[in-house]
């Protein structure tokens, strides 16, 4: 009989996971990370929660972590294209055997607590990667963990660490059905990233989100920073990758030189990362804050506004959410025509994506990533109404790629093509890119 490398058998329990979708509450996290000797405490962590803007606040942070001297782990999620991209290291994904090892220690620790009957199943997928990740980063001893929340946080699986420092970057609609229907029960759900005695920046949230973490904060006895209070931004000429240049002084420090990823929203983005890490250096953190410009220069933080050469042009963006869509619509429409290539999950508000995006593009071509919880062509069409009138529907990722192509380069050598509505989307088309470069190469 022939054995299964460790990395599928890893790759297999954590399919079989997926069907239980996701669970709200930590007592399973509580117990799995307790049962491995509390992974989680073996080093300070940076707890990053918000609606948007999350995962680039973690990487700039990861960034300047990793310029400073440090070993820093990073946990992000979704992941684009392979799992292991989740789970970094000094800037490196994991590798498939530790990888494997990582799951194994889940698994096996998840199979002790359901035969001793103090768990009835097994963990959810994405608690199985949140432990793995923390059981990592243990192993390779780093000295920092930068551990994105996946979704809210008083319940989300990286909430039973102890942050040293938290941050919630933004506070929109989405995931209503999850976490309320009002900006302040959204905001309500994300304080639970607040840590009492220990200090929560935050960015600029809409008065009602706010006044929610502020009331969280003082019922807790937990310190807000408001990022935007105290500091001046100012624009110092065009950068070298689509944004500007930014010198940016806070009450602790003056930052020369910054250039942050592409789109006016990163502004604020940068600035949370940067008191977060003001604050994580109060408390401890031997950071090199004279560093922060050269780490920023150096972030990447991909699917977020990524644009790849050709002819033409192909520009990747997340855009799940309306105010995700808003700040895509902000970035091109200044820039040259382009078509849309857009796919979105069911629970989406897809009027809401559609609204400032759609009038915007020359052509639409409306898809559906391979995921079960993807809205088919025919549905997105029928949720977006008049804004999908003359939409071009193709249920393949492939054949929607290979059409708005065609599209784009019939209307003449300027025009691009954005991909957006969905992070699994944009994964699904940089997977159809790599395979098309390997061809290439192979040629």
């Amino acid at each position: 009989m022939t054995r299964l490398p460790a990395h599928r058998v890893a790759g297999l329990y954590l399919a079989r996971r997926v069907r239980f979708g996701m669970k709200f509450g930590l007592e399973t996290m509580r117990a799995l990370v307790a049962e491995m000797g509390h992974p989680e405490q073996a080093y300070p962590t940076l707890l990053i929660a918000g609606t948007n803007g999350k995962g680039s606040v973690a990487a700039y942070c990861d960034a300047v972590l990793r310029a400073s001297g440090l070993c820093s782990g990073c946990y992000t999620s979704p992941h684009l294209v392979r799992v292991n991209e989740r789970i970094a290291v000094d800037g490196r994904a994991i590798t498939d055997s530790d990888f494997a090892g990582a799951v194994r220690d889940v698994r096996d620790a998840a199979s002790r607590l359901v035969r001793r009957g103090v768990l009835s199943s097994h963990p959810t997928f994405f608690e199985v990667l949140t432990a793995a990740a923390f059981s990592h980063f243990r192993k390779k001893r780093v000295d920092v963990a930068v551990l994105e929340v996946g979704l809210g946080g008083r319940l989300d699986a990286t909430n039973v660490a102890e942050p040293l420092v938290s941050a919630i970057v933004s506070v929109e609609l989405d995931h209503e059905v999850y976490l309320g229907r009002t900006l302040a029960a959204i905001a309500s759900e994300k304080a639970g990233v607040l840590r009492a005695g220990r200090a929560t920046v935050i960015g600029p949230l809409k008065g009602k989100a706010r006044r929610a973490v502020a009331a969280r904060a003082r019922a807790l006895g937990a310190g807000l920073v408001e990022a935007v209070r105290g500091t001046r931004v100012v624009a110092a000429g065009p950068g070298s990758r689509g944004s500007v240049r930014l010198t940016i002084r806070t009450s602790r420090a003056r930052y020369v030189g910054l250039e942050p990823l592409p789109g006016a929203h990163q502004r604020d983005n940068l600035l949370v990362a940067i008191r977060l890490l003001e604050e994580a250096k109060r408390a401890g953190l031997e950071i090199a804050l004279e560093r922060v410009a050269v780490a920023v220069a150096k972030t990447r933080w991909p699917g977020r506004l990524q644009r790849i050469p050709g002819r033409p042009a192909i520009l990747l963006d997340g855009a799940h959410n309306p105010a995700g869509a808003r700040a895509l619509a902000a970035f091109v429409r200044s820039g040259p025509p382009f078509v849309l290539v857009f796919g979105a999950m069911a629970d989406k508000d897809v009027r809401g994506l559609a609204r400032p995006l759609f009038p915007l593009a020359t052509d639409v071509v409306l898809t559906r990533p391979r995921i079960s919880r993807a809205a088919s062509p025919d549905e997105l069409a029928r949720r977006a109404g008049r804004l999908a009138a003359g939409a071009h529907r193709e249920p393949g990722v492939g054949r929607a790629l290979g059409l708005a192509r065609r599209l784009a380069r019939a209307r003449g050598p300027r025009t691009e093509v954005v991909v957006a509505g969905s992070l699994y989307l944009v994964g699904a088309v940089l997977a159809l890119l790599g395979r098309e470069r390997e061809r290439a190469r192979r040629r």
